[in-house]
């Protein structure tokens, strides 16, 4: 039988109705994507994008393309953990970007060296600081996110200014933050326990760990039950006894730190910091956790959607790459993936508030 009864009045339940999982819906899309540019590769360059048709490996798969794939969107995918949070939590956060530079360049002037091949390091950035253990410019890096996120939260939550204001006059500041720092010169020559932090596959480790780490908050702590509950209905949770003005400085903080960790690893494995790094990744943090199936109206979303999302995001960037199309191109699919998910998850809210 595909129907029970149950609850109150003998109400049914029809089995056949049971929505899937809305992560499911983006792996499809992925599986989708990655099948029309295999198809694409064997039509104009007769090979795969994704799989081994040269014996060049023990397994069938192209693992050194897969390596970048997953590379290339570890470090923005950091930052769409948070982006995540803030979006279900029914916010917006545009100042990860210049969170990203600022971080950059303060974190590493501390984690620069004193001599380079036997010569005084030419890019000291404070005579006498250098040398330091690896702790200091990462917990300095993450000072700097845990500032410039409670700034967002604590203007959001306790003046009322819309969080597309409050972040905006953030992003604007702390980019300046970045040139300012050292009047636009990039900062070079970290040490090698700094260096290690963004070597190899280091930074999709660290997205990972991130990633399972935030999933299993999300879904399992009071502070997920919480986001969720804001994002769904602000003036209900307030009500139930939730501190929502507490709650949105913790998530922005969060936020926050999660782009200052980025930056640590950007610049960590770029070897320099520079004040124009991180330009545009708040808008592709965004992009995936919005193609990850995260709704823009608050309280629905989660962070294997925008995992999926951001692996989607890698495939794109290395299938246009493998067809030898100029960038634009990819900004111009980006584009349009972003508003036609946007439009699908306003199809989905109308037909789900027709059904109730």
């Amino acid at each position: 039988m595909s129907k029970s009864s149950h609850g109150i009045g003998g109400l049914t339940f029809d089995d056949k109705k049971k929505a899937r999982a809305p992560e499911w819906n983006v792996f499809f899309a992925l599986v989708l994507i990655v099948a029309i540019f295999e198809g694409l590769g064997a039509i104009l360059m007769g090979q795969s994008l994704l799989f081994d048709t040269a014996d060049r490996f023990d397994s069938i798969f192209n693992e050194a393309r897969l390596k970048i794939i997953i590379l290339q969107v570890s470090i923005i995918g950091i930052i769409a953990l948070g982006a995540t949070q803030v979006i279900i939590l029914g916010g917006i956060d545009l100042s990860p970007g210049s969170i990203v530079g600022a971080t950059a360049m303060i974190a590493m002037s501390f984690a620069q060296v004193a001599e380079i091949n036997g010569m005084a390091n030419p890019k000291l950035m404070f005579a006498g600081v250098s040398d330091l253990p690896v702790i200091v410019p990462i917990f300095i890096g993450i000072l700097c996110g845990v500032v410039a996120g409670a700034i967002n939260g604590a203007l959001i939550a306790y003046t009322k200014i819309p969080p597309f204001i409050a972040t905006l006059g953030m992003m604007v500041f702390a980019r300046g933050v970045a040139k300012w720092w050292s009047k636009g010169q990039p900062i070079s020559f970290p040490t090698d326990s700094y260096a290690a932090l963004g070597k190899g596959m280091t930074p999709v480790f660290i997205f990972i760990a991130l990633a399972i780490l935030f999933h299993l908050i999300l879904k399992y702590t009071v502070y997920g039950k919480h986001t969720y509950a804001i994002g769904s209905n602000e003036q209900a949770s307030r009500m139930s006894g939730i501190k929502v003005e507490r709650h949105k400085v913790l998530v922005y903080t969060i936020a926050g730190v999660l782009a200052a960790l980025a930056a640590i690893v950007l610049s960590s494995k770029n070897l320099t910091a520079q004040a124009g790094m991180g330009i545009m990744y708040e808008l592709d943090a965004i992009a995936m956790t919005v193609i990850g199936g995260v709704s823009l109206a608050g309280g629905r979303g989660s962070i294997l959607g925008t995992v999926l999302g951001a692996l989607i995001f890698g495939v794109i960037i290395s299938g246009f790459t493998f067809l030898r199309l100029d960038a634009y191109y990819q900004e111009m699919v980006k584009g349009v993936i972003i508003v036609g998910a946007v439009v699908l998850d306003q199809y989905r809210q109308k037909r789900n508030a027709a059904r109730m």
